[in-house]
């Protein structure tokens, strides 16, 4: 296992939302900060071979974070790049890793790999059932690919690589891009304006019946440091809060806290996505002793609260 007082550690996506944070948990876990580099997207485009052999040189664990990903829209409008971006990163980024001697990699897929209808909770044995959703299926099979390669290499050189999967994460420092959000930012984002602005309406895509399940971004980054420090096998492993949500009851939550007083529209013309999402994560909590700690409501308030103090 990495001792996280001596190893070197590669963050790709170590700027970003999800990465400032495993980067913050690493410091807190002993890891000293020149033992961590981060290489930034306008230096280093990974899609590009060398710039993967590169970032590799001299490290000995690979923490990769680094995606093209957002929302349902995001994903309808790229479904091609960003099936390109995240394959060919993934690829080029774990054979270089592997050409260079690096002693473990870290690889992060998504809850979007699973299957469209998977027993509920996803069990990590169902991944292979059935055919992801379609609209972030080019997406979801991307990620999914890191995880093929991770069991080859392991198996034919010996390559300690790891697969972790992460539901929907939420917190400070999102992305609260309408072109690109996720359903929590995007959410919080139209009642605040709604509000501050006074619309009588707010309209929200889908019917409002589908399911899903969210990670405060502070227990996601603890899950993948215990990950890279303690686990050690060729399974994926589910990274969650194990807590299911429809999308009409977040919507009014999220309409409660902001203190939206105006009227919900549906666009049923609009995907509702996945019809459910809730992992079983029974094995983080076996495997290396993770069970998340952040409140739902609370982690939402402190969400809100980040997003009205920057805007």
């Amino acid at each position: 296992m990495p001792n996280p007082k001596k190893s070197k550690f590669l963050v790709t996506g170590g700027a970003g939302f999800l990465g400032s944070h495993v980067v913050d948990e690493l410091i807190k876990r002993g890891v000293p900060q020149g033992n961590i580099f981060v290489p930034r997207s306008s230096e280093y485009d990974l899609r590009i071979k060398e710039n993967c052999q590169q970032v590799v040189k001299g490290i000995d664990v690979v923490i990769h974070l680094a995606a093209n990903v957002g929302g349902i829209g995001y994903n309808q409008e790229n479904p091609g790049s960003l099936f390109y971006d995240n394959l060919i990163i993934g690829a080029n980024l774990m054979e270089e890793a592997r050409i260079a001697g690096v002693k473990k990699f870290v690889a992060i897929g998504t809850v979007c790999a699973y299957p469209k209808y998977t027993p509920v909770p996803f069990k990590e044995k169902d991944l292979w059932i059935g055919y992801p959703e379609e609209t972030n299926a080019p997406y979801g099979l991307a990620k999914k690919m890191l995880l093929v390669q991770s069991q080859a290499y392991r198996q034919q050189y010996g390559f300690d690589s790891i697969y972790l999967l992460p539901v929907n994460l939420y917190g400070p420092g999102d992305n609260f891009d309408p072109k690109s959000s996720h359903v929590i930012p995007a959410l919080i984002r139209k009642f605040i304006e709604a509000k501050k602005n006074s619309y009588p309406n707010v309209t929200i895509w889908g019917t409002g019946k589908a399911t899903r399940e969210f990670l405060y971004v502070d227990d996601a980054a603890e899950a993948i440091v215990l990950a890279t420090l303690k686990y050690d096998k060729p399974d994926p492993v589910n990274i969650g809060s194990s807590f299911e949500i429809s999308i009409k009851d977040l919507t009014k939550l999220i309409q409660e806290i902001v203190g939206y007083k105006g009227r919900i529209i549906w666009d049923r013309t609009k995907p509702d996505g996945q019809p459910r999402r809730k992992l079983d994560t029974t094995k983080a909590k076996k495997e290396f002793g993770f069970k998340s700690k952040t409140n739902f409501k609370k982690g939402l308030e402190q969400t809100i609260k980040w997003y009205q103090e920057q805007n």
